[in-house]
């Protein structure tokens, strides 16, 4: 039986890498560093936007942020309109309120502003716009069938990558079931990467979505999916962030280490949307909704525990990373082991646990199961675990042994 999974699942990633590489290589217009928001609306009111709905969440409109973006906007000859009742893990009713207001302002232009879930909101929204049928019924992959209206995104944290992605994530109010969009035309026209709006970022959510961007980056280099162009954007996240993590960590008004952290970002969100993610996704994911971690704090405690588990697999790329890094090591699996101890070295110092304390012996078999179950349906795992392997894994995150 696991033997006809695994070949289930082989077949199924061949065709995820025909998808793949059938997808356009598009990528947003950035704008990058301090001037970043005024260059976006300045292209923007020369695209022709006019009359622009800012989707957002009721906690940065409190940091004064969306009054003084509004005010720009103004000055670049944008009429700004305010969304601001997105909360974590959106449902249909943020964005079916999102629409209405864009559809009573008459607007042409959706802006998103803030982290993931701001994104993926603004993303579902914009989609609506051009396409007449219920937001519920673009669920899936490649439902799109119009143009949406102009979408740009201003992202306040560097970790979900989530303004470089073709994807979003909504669900339902009363049952709490996420729906996954996926479809090229969500992805962003354009993008201010604005390190000043990253400044006053408490150190730990830094770590973590700090974190979340090198889980990106490291589960898309080594996805059986990866290509020269997606390893290049990964590559260079992870430069990025191991020369800037550390700084924005320990200053958070380091601006070019904000700026540094922002294009890592990026850059691992352009990979990921490519290849997908693998284990630490799936793991994070579960641990999400089992003990609601924070998904960036979950992916960074899985991740040194799955390149263990998967290192034989994938110790070419780990490699490459070593070397990127100047990592020593005499073959690729010494120099694999070099890379995890950086990980690890890396975690330690922006302060993040090495295992997740809410976890409890007896719900790993049941983790295990649903984390399996997500990352075998389509995800490009360089290793396939079976149930008791993944259980030792779960386990090593417990901090206990079997």
């Amino acid at each position: 039986m696991l033997f006809l999974r695994k070949m289930i699942h082989g077949f199924v990633i061949r065709l995820t890498r025909l998808f793949s590489g059938l997808m356009p290589d598009r990528v947003p217009l950035a704008f990058v560093g301090s001037s970043a928001t005024q260059e976006l609306f300045g292209s923007m009111a020369q695209t022709g936007s006019q009359r622009v709905l800012i989707v957002t969440d009721e906690g940065l409109v409190q940091t004064g942020w969306v009054a003084k973006l509004s005010e720009a906007m103004k000055a670049a000859k944008l009429q700004p309109f305010l969304y601001s009742g997105v909360q974590p893990d959106p449902t249909f009713d943020h964005v079916d309120a999102g629409l209405a207001l864009y559809r009573e302002k008459e607007c042409d232009t959706i802006l998103a502003l803030g982290g993931g879930s701001s994104m993926d909101a603004a993303k579902v929204i914009a989609a609506a716009t051009g396409n007449g049928d219920s937001p519920r019924k673009l669920e899936g992959i490649m439902k799109v069938k119009h143009p949406p209206c102009m979408l740009c995104a201003i992202p306040t944290t560097a970790g979900t990558g989530s303004e470089a992605t073709v994807a979003a994530v909504i669900s339902e109010p009363d049952t709490h079931v996420k729906k996954f969009f996926v479809d090229p035309k969500l992805l962003p026209e354009m993008v201010a990467l604005d390190p000043t709006l990253m400044l006053d970022l408490p150190p730990a959510i830094t770590a973590a979505t700090g974190m979340d961007a090198l889980t990106h980056a490291v589960e898309s280099i080594i996805a059986r999916t990866s290509r020269p162009q997606t390893e290049r954007w990964a590559f260079s996240a992870i430069d990025l962030i191991f020369e800037n993590l550390p700084r924005a960590y320990s200053n958070g008004h380091d601006e070019s280490a904000r700026r540094g952290m922002a294009l890592a970002a990026y850059y691992a969100g352009l990979a990921f949307t490519r290849t997908s993610v693998g284990y630490v996704h799936a793991f994070a994911h579960t641990f999400g909704a089992y003990y609601r971690t924070p998904h960036g704090l979950a992916n960074a405690i899985a991740l040194p525990h799955v390149l263990e588990v998967s290192k034989s697999q994938c110790a070419g790329p780990l490699a490459q990373i070593a070397d990127r890094l100047g990592l020593k090591g005499s073959n690729e699996a010494e120099k694999a082991d070099r890379v995890i101890e950086a990980i690890r070295t890396l975690m330690r110092e922006i302060e993040i646990p090495e295992n997740l304390e809410a976890l409890q012996e007896g719900d790993v078999a049941a983790i295990t199961r649903q984390a399996l179950a997500e990352a075998h349906l389509n995800y490009p795992v360089p290793r396939y675990l079976g149930q008791a392997d993944g259980e030792k894994l779960v386990r090593a995150m417990l901090g206990r042994t079997a």
